[in-house]
């Protein structure tokens, strides 16, 4: 291979990394409300807070959860039929 079309194969894989690259940061344009800090956004986003665990119900409160809904459906079902024989 002649030494240009070698070049000419690595600019061509360097363009495709550029543009990966750049599909996977995402837009360079900022949506939203500004910071109220100009250092802030030019700070990384690893220096931010570490992100939260997310909350998950065990299976007992999840049984709980529903069990109340379910009476309070109920209630609300009972109310609506009490305010319709009054009305009637």
């Amino acid at each position: 291979m002649a030494t240009e079309q070698i070049l000419a194969l690595l600019i061509q894989e360097r363009d495709r990394l550029n543009a990966a690259l750049a599909a996977l940061q995402g837009p360079a344009k900022r949506r939203g409300r500004p910071p109220k800090n100009a250092l802030a956004s030019t700070a990384a986003p690893a220096a931010a807070a570490p992100a939260r665990k997310k909350r998950r119900f065990s299976a007992v409160q999840r049984a709980a959860a529903a069990e109340r809904m379910r009476q309070r459906w109920a209630a609300k079902r009972k109310a609506e039929a009490k305010a319709k024989k009054k009305a009637a």
